[in-house]
């Protein structure tokens, strides 16, 4: 099942590495990993997605918890929270099929960022359903290229105010 969990870190260098290390060393694949600086410049904030049961996810996150350089973590994966991740898509396209393309966009309500003769750069931005079900339907005219971003994730406000009272 796939488990999504939320670490917070300081903001130093080699922390990634560590973390990255910690995943390979016990032979747990990252599906999808997500960092940034948080409000605060010296936290990180780091979205883990892994393909785990809940037992396994529990170790990661004893370990996880275990580094010096970790603040808090926690798997999210069964409360409320928000969800996102951004691709950017390179599709093949000809004159003729443009509009058709186009069309599927703005169902999406994706953008169209760049504009070449045989090409058009799409920006999606939603659920990982959402991206993945753009990126089906973009397959048949030709996707030249994709990048993904990978989940970022923040529990919903009322959630938390909730388990604070």
């Amino acid at each position: 099942m796939e488990r999504t969990l939320t670490v917070l870190v300081e903001n130093s260098v080699g922390v990634l590495a560590k973390v990255a290390g910690l995943f390979s060393a016990r032979g747990f694949n990252i599906k999808s990993l997500s960092v940034s600086e948080t409000e605060d410049p010296t936290v990180s904030v780091m979205t883990i997605v892994v393909d785990e049961d809940e037992r396994t996810a529990e170790q990661v996150r004893k370990q996880l918890a275990k580094l010096v350089e970790t603040i808090k973590v926690k798997d999210i994966t069964e409360v409320p929270k928000v969800e996102r991740e951004l691709a950017l898509l390179r599709i093949s396209i000809s004159r003729e099929r443009r509009r058709e393309v186009i069309e599927i966009v703005e169902v999406f309500k994706a953008k169209v960022v760049d504009v070449a003769h045989s090409s058009l750069v799409v920006e999606i931005t939603g659920s990982s359903e959402k991206v993945n079900g753009f990126i089906e339907l973009m397959k048949p005219y030709g996707i030249l290229e994709m990048a993904r971003t990978g989940k970022v994730a923040l529990e919903r406000g009322l959630y938390l105010e909730s388990k604070e009272k």
